[in-house]
């Protein structure tokens, strides 16, 4: 079919803290042919998420880690050149767990069709692609906010937070977003409708959140853990609800996890605090897709995408993640 190569990077070794590019060893294979059931997708943008770190450890999760020598997991986009499967035909583009390599080929479990001319491929991966789906069922199913309520999102200048910040204000709550940099609050006031900002970078988040939350913090969306979610259970208000839905803070750690060291001012507010794991609202991504997509059309909804070009650039462009560099949902273009 063809005579190119497949670059791939694999997972060489369990990463103690940070990744660095000795966790994976990058290699060059032929690309081989689909057999029954399968497809082959030349990939075209790759999702970059913290829960990639995690998915790196040999401990038992939501999924399965990967395993040493196979290549790395990542959620992407891709047009299929190559089919033996009746669902998918030369020409889809597909979402699916396409992992980090110039082409994917095997049987497509979990993998569904998108449509390219109706939306910005990349806009899969972000606000109508497992980003957007987090945002909204973690906020609506486990946040239940209510109108005139106080929402507080950390990492809110990120994928999920800017999308669950958005939806918070279209349910008509009051939306205090913590960011890191002046430039990344401004972005949360002036483009997106934040009616306030935290720069934990600059200023102390327990200050901040007395300013802007005088009457407590009724819904707390958390992307960070650590010191910055001790701190907002300092501010909670009475049934207070707290979705855990990342702790990126944490996901590097050499220690043991931080846990919460403020956790009874869930008990004296009669607050609690859930997990979210999105797969599980997966029988209605449907459901929730066409509303985020009519919220988009109606300029309602925005998505900000950070696109880096260059497969080769995989293990430098994910340590984005954890320096705080992306704005706006970190993507890979493949070139």
């Amino acid at each position: 079919m063809t005579s190119s190569l497949n670059r791939q990077f694999l997972l060489a070794q369990r990463p103690v803290g940070l990744p660095s590019h000795d966790t994976f060893s990058y290699v060059e294979s032929a690309i081989g042919e689909p057999g029954p059931g399968q497809i082959l997708v030349k990939n075209l943008y790759l999702s970059l998420d913290p829960a990639m770190r995690g998915w790196m450890n040999d401990a038992k999760s939501y999924i399965p880690p990967v395993g040493l020598g196979e290549v790395m997991r990542a959620l992407g986009v891709g047009e299929v050149i190559a089919s033996h499967h009746a669902d998918f035909a030369v020409g889809d583009h597909v979402n699916g767990a396409l992992g980090v390599q110039d082409y994917f080929l095997g049987e497509p479990k979990g993998f569904y069709k998108v449509d390219a001319t109706r939306a910005p491929l990349p806009l899969y991966l972000s606000a109508l692609g497992m980003t957007g789906m987090t945002a909204y069922f973690a906020l609506l199913d486990v946040g239940a906010p209510k109108a005139g309520e106080t929402v507080v999102i950390s990492g809110a200048a990120g994928a999920v937070g800017s999308i669950a910040g958005q939806i918070a204000k279209l349910k008509g709550c009051r939306v205090i977003g913590i960011a890191g940099g002046a430039d990344k609050c401004k972005f949360l006031i002036d483009e997106l409708g934040f009616d306030g900002a935290i720069d934990y970078k600059s200023e102390d988040v327990i200050a901040g959140l007395k300013r802007e939350c005088p009457k407590g913090v009724n819904v707390y969306f958390d992307n960070v853990g650590g010191d910055i979610l001790d701190a907002v259970l300092t501010r909670l208000a009475f049934k207070a609800r707290v979705i855990i839905c990342g702790a990126i803070s944490q996901y590097n750690n050499k220690q043991a996890i931080k846990g919460p060291a403020n956790y009874l001012n869930l008990l004296v507010n009669s607050a609690r605090m859930e997990g979210m794991v999105v797969m599980t609202y997966a029988p209605r991504f449907a459901e929730a897709a066409q509303e985020m997509a009519g919220w988009m059309a109606s300029g309602k909804l925005k998505s900000k995408e950070h696109i880096v070009t260059g497969l080769q650039t995989f293990p430098d462009t994910l340590l984005k993640l954890f320096s705080g560099e992306n704005f706006g949902k970190l993507v890979l273009k493949v070139d």
